[in-house]
């Protein structure tokens, strides 16, 4: 048996390429949608992607089983739990607790674990070749690491209420009926890691054992005592914000994502053709640079989302594609570049990036106004703005700002001044960079504090010294 873990640091996503090396079959378990990952391993170990599949309709990214399954006409597999208001809307086989999925010598055996979503499902991995008893489980977004799935996505993302208290039942119960029943010995293989937003301190190491979780894990004591009530107050309490975007997710990946195909090269631009579409407001520019070189001037207008591994989750704070359908145009040093960075943000659903630019130059130019610390103090603004995530804020922040974070301003625009400057500020300054952009695109005055929080707290020091 082949079992790879294809994970993305951007969004902290793990997918799963498992194939029979006796046949010369493979399945992939939740896929991404820029597919050429899978496409690649399945060459490399002369293997064919004979079905795909996915342990829940995700809220953090859009799935790639459609547009896996298209390339390579796989069979699609996908949850027939939860209930007929958690049904997919696409076509696929429906597998319910205790169906397996078998490729040669590897069965794939579906376990029904509701919480964090109600038609969430596990997949127990038995190599038949080896042993005839599950040696893997692909636990998706219900157990991570030293953590478990957040029950309270439904009520934050998909217009829920109060759906929090019984997906935290159904976590204790999953946890208590399917996974302590596990030998020890079974490596636990999860959908995330630590920096994803579906679950509120994710472990960083790729995976854990039942024994381990069962020893270890915060939640150890609780089961071990059958303690349902202090573990639902202990799992719900801290959970960080839910980014705006992943209603969007979940809308689409219960509809079925839509089928790109094969993607050509991006255009490169001019200078004069990107001026021209900026005036007539027919396009979204990235800033794709460092903040810090975006403050010594940037495109009027433009989002910043820096390259790195947050492109993608940036992108989704910044644009939705829902209500903004003007072709995005990055800025990038080459094509191959450019690609990468329309790969990342296809994972979150915005597609339509019409080409690149290599260059500033020639545009329409733009200096964002910022305020040192120092300044601060004495500053007329309508608004400080943290853009942290509302543990960080409850951690520590300027006295006299409110919270609202940068993965959900473009969403929450109605709370804030419509007159006046707002004063933003997250950590360091690259999320307020993202959350700056966006707002000032939006149509509000905003002025970033430099350095942001590490840099008021520095000098908060210096004055009380």
């Amino acid at each position: 048996m082949l079992l790879e873990r294809i994970y993305d640091e951007d969004l902290a996503q793990a997918s799963y390429f498992i194939g029979c090396q006796a046949k010369g079959e493979a399945i992939v378990v939740d896929a991404r949608r820029d597919i050429d990952v899978y496409l690649r391993l399945a060459a490399a170990n002369d293997m064919k992607i004979v079905a795909v599949t996915e342990t829940h309709i995700h809220a953090d990214y859009l799935s790639g089983t459609r547009e896996l399954a298209a390339a390579t006409d796989a069979s699609i597999y996908l949850s027939g739990e939860g209930g007929d208001d958690w049904q997919y809307a696409f076509d696929g086989v429906r597998l319910f607790d205790q169906d397996t999925i078998t490729l040669g010598n590897i069965t794939l055996r579906a376990v029904h674990t509701p919480g964090h979503t109600p038609e969430h499902l596990s997949f127990l991995v038995t190599d038949g070749a080896f042993s005839d008893q599950p040696g893997f489980m692909l636990s998706g977004d219900f157990i991570f690491a030293g953590d478990l799935g957040r029950p309270d996505l439904l009520d934050e993302a998909a217009g829920g209420i109060d759906t929090r208290f019984a997906g935290a039942h159904d976590i204790f119960v999953s946890l208590k009926e399917k996974f302590l029943t596990l030998p020890d010995y079974v490596q636990v293989h999860p959908a995330h890691g630590s920096g994803s937003a579906c679950g509120k301190a994710l472990g960083s190491i790729p995976s854990s054992t039942v024994g381990y979780e069962r020893l270890f894990a915060w939640w150890a004591p609780y089961l071990a005592a059958d303690d349902e009530a202090g573990f639902v107050a202990e799992l719900l309490d801290g959970q960080p914000d839910a980014h705006a975007y992943f209603a969007r997710m979940k809308r689409q990946n219960r509809q079925g994502p839509a089928i790109m195909g094969a993607r050509a090269e991006l255009p490169q631009f001019l200078a004069a053709q990107v001026a021209e579409r900026l005036a007539a407001d027919e396009i979204t520019f990235v800033d794709t640079r460092h903040h810090s070189l975006v403050h010594e001037g940037t495109v009027q207008g433009a989002l910043n989302i820096p390259t790195g591994t947050k492109v993608a989750s940036y992108g989704a704070w910044a644009i939705d594609p829902e209500t903004d359908h003007r072709p995005v145009v990055i800025l990038a040093d080459d094509q191959q570049m450019a690609k990468g960075l329309w790969d990342h943000l296809v994972r979150v659903g915005i597609d339509n990036v019409s080409g690149f630019i290599t260059s500033i130059e020639g545009l329409p130019l733009f200096v964002p106004h910022t305020i040192s610390p120092a300044e601060l103090e004495d500053f007329d603004a309508e608004l400080i703005l943290d853009v942290r995530n509302k543990t960080e804020h409850v951690a520590g922040h300027i006295p006299g700002s409110e919270q609202l974070s940068a993965g959900r301003v473009l969403w929450n625009t109605q709370q804030l001044p419509q007159a006046g400057t707002i004063v933003s500020y997250c950590q360091s300054g690259v999320r307020n960079s993202v959350a700056a952009s966006t707002l000032r695109r939006a149509g509000f005055d905003v002025v970033e504090l430099d350095g942001s929080y590490l840099a008021w707290s520095n000098w908060r020091e210096l004055q009380n010294a």
